[in-house]
């Protein structure tokens, strides 16, 4: 085991790098007794760390040179006589050592025991959690920058896409529920990756629609769920060519993918397209999402429940709420 402190560790690390390749490995065979065959010059140089018993044992050695202490001191800032023997230059190198050592001491943080480091560390632990809110939101703007703008990039009107749409963006049994009110409003439920991924294409490969996601305050909302699942809400228009055909509000339920990283799939989609004909003559309301994160969360809590006849009611309940019906 190496007597080095981690001081002298680093500040010999740092000299050995004025060492050239040859000088390393010979350098490696004489403090293993060739005992150590490293594989190439990173390996040496963790060797002869390793196996020095002290920082003044390995600056003795006759191929470390006296110029190369001199030169490792100089970059340092400390300013030495170009005549200085050996062993004087080896004791400044570790007296500088030392001192690094102790300011080092200084620096450490002390235990969070007095009043005030306690209310720093509370406010820390405050800050830490506005950051993943923070962080949060983005992963939602992100998301929807990339959903939407790979969803319209397959509208014809556009050009040929640049990337592919399919279904190995959803999770296998992704459910989309997709309401849409024009002259009478209507439901339709759709399953399955394939299915669901055509549906959405259909929208702007053969019904040339375009998308457009507002992602201000009002537009964009986000939750999460204890076990995970993200929640994004988004609001925006709905156009075809030159024409604004009215609003949609959806809810996007996502699922990170444990196998491939910083990748996230859709779980649920539930899609509201409102024409403009199903709105008040001569309004186009800026396109806003009108419920809350708390929302969302009540949304998780219904959409994970399944199966009983209680839970149909409480899914209908939500829905007629106002706050399902939303997207």
């Amino acid at each position: 085991m190496s007597g080095l402190s981690f001081s002298e560790m680093e500040g010999c690390r740092n000299l050995l790098g004025l060492l050239d390749n040859d000088e390393i490995m010979a350098l490696c065979d004489t403090v293993t007794n060739r005992l150590v065959q490293p594989e190439d010059r990173q390996d040496a140089v963790r060797a002869i760390l390793v196996y020095s018993q002290s920082a003044e044992e390995l600056l003795r050695r006759r191929k470390v040179h006296r110029e190369v202490i001199f030169k490792y001191l100089a970059t340092q800032g400390i300013i030495i006589p170009p005549a200085t023997e050996k062993h004087n230059l080896i004791q400044h190198a570790k007296d500088y050592w030392q001192k690094q050592s102790q300011l080092k001491l200084k620096e450490t943080p002390e235990p969070v025991t007095k009043t005030e480091n306690i209310q720093l560390f509370q406010q820390q632990v405050k800050e830490d959690k506005k950051a993943e809110k923070v962080d949060f939101r983005r992963l939602g703007e992100e998301f929807c920058h990339w959903f939407f703008g790979l969803l319209n990039s397959q509208n014809p009107f556009l050009g040929p896409p640049q990337h592919e749409w399919g279904p190995q963006h959803f999770w296998h049994d992704v459910k989309l529920r997709f309401y849409y009110n024009t002259s009478e409003q209507n439901v339709t439920d759709y399953y399955g990756a394939e299915i669901v991924s055509l549906r959405l294409l259909s929208l702007v490969k053969e019904e040339f629609l375009f998308l457009s996601p507002n992602l201000d305050s009002h537009g964009l909302k986000c939750a999460s769920s204890p076990h995970g699942l993200v929640m994004v809400g988004v609001a925006g228009t709905v156009h075809r060519g030159n024409t604004c055909l009215g609003i949609f509000e959806q809810i996007f339920g996502l699922i990170r993918c444990p196998f491939v990283e910083n990748t996230w799939k859709i779980k649920f989609i539930n899609l509201k397209i409102r024409g403009e004909s199903s709105l008040a003559p001569g309004t186009l309301p800026k396109p806003a999402v009108k419920f809350e994160q708390s929302d969302l969360e009540a949304f998780y809590n219904v959409i994970t429940l399944c199966g009983t006849s209680e839970v149909r009611h409480n899914v209908k309940q939500f829905l007629d709420s106002g706050t399902g019906d939303q997207v």
